[in-house]
C-alpha cells in the first residue's frame, strides 16, 4: 500500500474522520480536530507502522498530512 494511503487509514482510524475527508494538505488540529494528545499517538502509531523513529522536534514540524507523507519519504 502506498504512503499516503495507509496514512489516511491510521488517521482515519486514530482521529475517527472518514478516509475521503484526509487530503494532503489537510491539517491534523484544524482540519481534522486532533488534539496535542491525539497527534502524540498518531505519531507513535506511524512510527510503528512504517518502523521509525521521529524525533519531538520533527514530530513539532509535521502539521499536515503531507508533512508526514514528505517525511516518511524522507527516510
Amino acid at each position: 500500500m502506498e504512503v499516503f494511503g495507509a496514512l489516511k487509514s491510521l488517521i482515519s482510524s486514530q482521529l475517527n474522520v472518514a478516509e475521503n475527508e484526509i487530503q494532503l494538505e489537510s491539517n491534523l488540529m484544524t482540519d481534522l480536530g486532533a488534539d496535542s494528545l491525539d497527534a502524540v499517538e498518531l505519531i507513535m502509531e506511524v512510527e510503528d507502522h512504517f518502523g521509525l523513529t521521529i524525533n519531538e522536534e520533527d514530530a513539532q514540524s509535521l502539521m499536515t498530512v503531507g508533512d508526514i507523507v514528505d517525511y516518511i519519504h524522507q527516510q
